[in-house]
């Protein structure tokens, strides 16, 4: 089953400011634990919100609003995807990821196929 791990955006990565040197070799060590693994499918970090732009489409109506954006607790500062056996060793990576990030971060599992069948999360049978 694959989960996402979703670390958060803060003011100083919103400020354009790159982590401290120890988050990243904190980070980098665990991403290489993860391949080592054989769990990671992909870890990204993202650019500051004043980068990006969010789009929103209503009665055909395409509306574009420009970063940055004002909540940064809201704000996605990156992910990793994973394929792991069990909820347990997703939350046991995601807890990796915390301690190394200094800071709390979201996991949330990834839609499958399966769960539209019979018996999954969104079968509407």
């Amino acid at each position: 089953m694959r989960y996402m791990i979703i670390n958060k955006a803060d003011a100083d990565s919103e400020a354009g400011n790159f982590p401290a040197p120890s988050v990243v070799e904190g980070v980098g060590r665990l991403v290489d634990d993860l391949g080592k693994a054989g769990v990671l499918l992909f870890a990204e970090g993202v650019h500051r919100s004043e980068l990006g732009a969010r789009v929103k489409v209503e009665a055909g109506r395409r509306t574009v609003t420009d970063g940055p954006f004002a909540e940064t607790k809201e704000l996605i500062g990156g992910v990793i995807v994973v394929d792991v056996r069990s909820r347990d060793e997703a939350l046991e990576w995601a807890a990796r990821l915390a301690e190394a990030l200094g800071n709390e971060v979201e996991l949330r599992r990834v839609v499958e196929e399966a769960d539209f069948a019979p018996g999954g999360e969104y079968y509407a049978g």
